[in-house]
């Protein structure tokens, strides 16, 4: 395992870590909003995708030890075509994307542009930033706050810029990634991002593509942390028959 140093398009830091195993295919992994490749859970992931593959975890902007504020999803695809260059120069023979939450939106944008990327996995993924649900009412939202305590929180946080620059909203794009496979997975109970954005994200994709719906659980990285079997199965399924 080895840190990376990689620099945007417009002049900002983006700090990864590559997991080299040795493999000949490659995934990229994407946190969402106030995580960090550094991050516990994330960490965690990167481990069980590196039985595998060879993997590459990076800070977005206004995360972790990466530069500037994060744009929430309106500039950040510039980081993630920082990764997939920097991966491309390590002559890998596929490149997979698995995105979580915002950064699954960023994921979408950017493969419905980029034919490099060979799969993509889709986690929480919201189909319009602006129709992102908030319910705190409901159950999972505790098991999201005990995530940002203890061992579990180190490493997590964010530095954001304003949320009113414009965006793509990833409902208006996932039908340019075909003939790109794409998997959506969602946990039935996600407080945040409600299943309905992955049933529609699906809705609009065009094949090949897949969706997985899991019960009893919440929220993005939630998902592995409350029942890592069931969420990293269908990954590693996908990735299996798609990468």
């Amino acid at each position: 395992m080895r840190n990376v140093t990689l620099k945007t398009k417009d002049h900002h830091r983006i700090e990864a870590v590559h997991h080299e195993q040795g493999f000949k295919k490659v995934v990229i992994l994407a946190h969402g909003f106030f995580n960090a490749k550094d991050a516990y859970l994330f960490r965690e992931i990167a481990k069980a995708l590196a039985v595998h593959y060879d993997v590459v975890a990076f800070d977005f902007r206004g995360h972790g030890k990466s530069s500037g504020l994060f744009t929430w999803t309106s500039k950040e695809c510039a980081d993630l075509q920082a990764v997939i260059e920097y991966v491309k120069g390590c002559n890998y023979e596929s490149i997979g994307l698995m995105g979580f939450s915002l950064g699954a939106a960023i994921s979408l944008i950017e493969a419905a542009q980029n034919l490099d990327i060979k799969t993509v996995i889709a986690v929480s993924a919201p189909y319009d930033f602006w129709k992102i649900d908030y319910h705190f009412w409901k159950p999972g939202m505790l098991d999201d706050l005990k995530l940002n305590l203890g061992y579990k929180a180190k490493g997590k946080g964010v530095r954001p810029s304003h949320p009113w620059q414009s965006k793509i909203a990833p409902i208006d794009i996932v039908d340019q990634i075909s003939p790109r496979p794409v998997l959506f997975i969602h946990g039935a109970e996600d407080w945040l991002i409600n299943p309905r954005h992955s049933r529609e994200l699906y809705k609009k994709a065009k094949e090949p593509k897949k969706i997985q719906i899991i019960e009893g659980v919440g929220h993005a990285e939630t998902m592995f942390d409350q029942k890592p079997h069931l969420f990293m199965k269908p990954c590693l399924d996908w990735l299996a028959s798609t990468l």
